[in-house]
């Protein structure tokens, strides 16, 4: 089986420029990124790491612009080159669409690294008229690349995968370049050695040393023997040495494409109810779980996607989607409901529709609705004991079915988030999501009270007074101190002597909000002497709130 490999150069500029085209909206230049771009419309840029660039498109090096200078010098040989941060996750999901793109057409890909992959070579079934099966293989595939974004691709086919991705490196761009069968160890050494440097530092090193040495073509180090190669040029130079004798043949890492897990189901005519569409889901939901189990998986994670027709002139359809979560894994059920709630309040007034974790408003009939897994987990990870689920299994069951009865944001469970006061560090979080968006709890948060927290917390904070012997009002000064000393408490008509305090833990905060938006307030640990304790609030203006109690 020969091999057929696709390169597409400088692919991580390409993919930085891609993804900044995309952030803004709209494509950098007016020109599509690649070598075929017309001429002064491609932008000079390049990908540095650690303050030098690591890799230059065609237009930065015709400006001078090569790998491993340093910024400056790279700006001061083309002062207008963009340069880019280097993202290795950024390359590859780019790169993931071009792969796709060449598994629709030829199985079997093995991906290389971002920017190079190779396939087993297709045969005869291509062929045409005074055209090989395998460059008219390549030609569709180039044009299908094209079609996607993707300009300057370059295809060469040979015995194995290294002579393979020479020969790619020597084709021009959309262009094939094809080794002769049982030619591919006569192809490479006639190549100069300076093609090693596409192989990285081991390369350009293996390189410079050959050269200095009078081996100018790899078919010079391949007349060496193994042993001379061993020791002077080590194992990079020896795994060059085999490749060149034609030694070096691997079979494909060949990928397996993953399974089509989601599933989809249109509407005609479209459906303008929460209700009617929930109910044409269930059977959808049902085949949903079942390719999940035949593959012994389950998902806690899924994401629904609603298309609606869009009512503007010219206009696509309009999508609303949005990505649920489950504490155990989801049901067809539970699907059922998820799709019910999200329709629901995508199709209801405009006061619900200006909620963002329900996603696009939907402001036309459903046409299609969509389930996609987006986290799957191993069954057996989520299977029921052998004698039966505990208490804990019986508990999400229940709350399950209050929740698919009251609604959604019914039913909340409390989290513990960052914050200086006790309020401040509750939040409420709808039962079965995970919450986003919290203050982190590790940071630092100066005035914050210390432990132990207070065992309940007022919804409403209730007024008191404090006062000190004389029976004047205790308050905070700017500088924190306390202008007496804390002798009695007032909690609704009775008077309580005060038997230990502690504190105060200032707080100067949203004063930037604008005048009497923030202010100075003071938090206050107080115990009376009927044994009861309080989380006091001092606030500027000499109101005291009791925010919380320890029992």
């Amino acid at each position: 089986m020969r091999t057929m490999v696709l390169w597409c150069p400088d692919w991580s500029v390409t993919a930085a420029l891609l993804e900044q085209a995309d952030t803004a909206g709209s494509a950098t230049t007016d020109a599509p990124v690649g070598a075929e771009a017309p001429a002064g419309a491609e932008v000079p840029a390049a990908v540095l790491s650690g303050n030098r660039v690591l890799v230059s498109n065609a237009a930065a090096r015709a400006e001078g612009v090569r790998r491993g200078q340093r910024r400056r010098d790279a700006q001061a040989r083309c002062p207008e080159v963009l340069l880019l941060p280097a993202s290795p996750e950024r390359d590859a999901r780019w790169f993931e669409p071009v792969l796709a793109t060449v598994e629709e057409l030829r199985p079997g890909v093995a991906p290389i690294r971002p920017g190079l992959l190779a396939v087993p070579a297709p045969g005869r079934f291509f062929a045409r008229a005074g055209v090989s099966g395998e460059e008219a293989a390549a030609a569709l595939l180039a044009e299908h690349l094209v079609g996607a974004g993707v300009w300057d691709c370059r295809f060469g086919v040979a015995d194995d995968l290294y002579a393979a991705e020479r020969a790619a490196r020597s084709a021009p761009p959309q262009g094939c370049e094809v080794v002769a069968p049982g030619e591919s160890a006569a192809y490479l050494r006639d190549l100069p050695v300076t093609v090693l440097a596409d192989e990285g530092p081991e390369g350009t090193e293996l390189a410079d040393l050959l050269r200095r040495l009078g081996l100018l073509r790899l078919g010079d180090l391949a007349a060496l023997g193994a042993g001379e190669v061993a020791n002077r040029f080590g194992s990079h130079g020896v795994e060059v040495w085999r490749r060149v004798q034609g030694a070096g043949v691997a079979p494909l890492a060949s990928r397996t494409p993953p399974p089509e897990l989601a599933c989809e189901i249109s509407f005609e005519p479209p459906l303008d109810s929460a209700e009617a569409a929930a109910f044409s889901v269930r059977t959808t939901a049902e085949r949903f779980v079942a390719g999940l189990a035949a593959r012994q998986l389950v998902a806690t994670g899924v994401r629904i996607e609603a298309e609606f027709e869009s009512s503007g002139a010219g206009a696509g359809p309009g999508v609303s989607a949005r990505s649920w979560l489950h504490p155990r894994c989801f049901t067809s059920r539970d699907l059922v409901d998820r799709v019910h709630w999200q329709l629901q309040a995508g199709l209801a007034s405009s006061g619900l529709r200006s909620r963002k974790s329900f996603g696009t408003p939907i402001t036309a009939p459903v046409t299609v609705l969509r389930l996609l897994p987006e986290v799957v987990e191993p069954a057996g990870d989520h299977a029921e004991g052998l004698w039966g689920g505990g208490a804990e299994d019986q508990v999400v069951r229940g709350v399950a079915r209050v929740q698919a009865m009251v609604g959604y944001d019914a039913v909340r469970v409390p989290v513990l988030q960052g914050g200086r006061g006790a309020a401040d560090r509750q939040a409420l979080v709808p039962w079965g999501e995970r919450p986003t968006g919290l203050r982190p709890v590790d940071r630092p948060w100066p005035g914050a009270i210390p432990g132990p927290a207070p065992t309940r917390v007022f919804a409403e904070p209730h007024e008191v007074e404090v006062v000190d012997d004389a029976g004047a009002p205790i308050a905070v000064t700017e500088r924190g101190m306390v202008t007496g000393e804390p002798v009695r408490i007032r909690l609704g008509r009775q008077w309580c002597p005060v038997a230990a305090w502690a504190g105060p833990w200032p707080v100067d905060e949203g004063w930037w909000l604008g005048p009497g938006a923030g202010g100075r307030v003071a938090r206050f640990q107080l115990v009376g002497v009927d044994g009861r304790a309080w989380l006091l609030r001092w606030e500027e203006g000499g109101c005291w709130w009791a925010e919380a109690a320890y029992d």
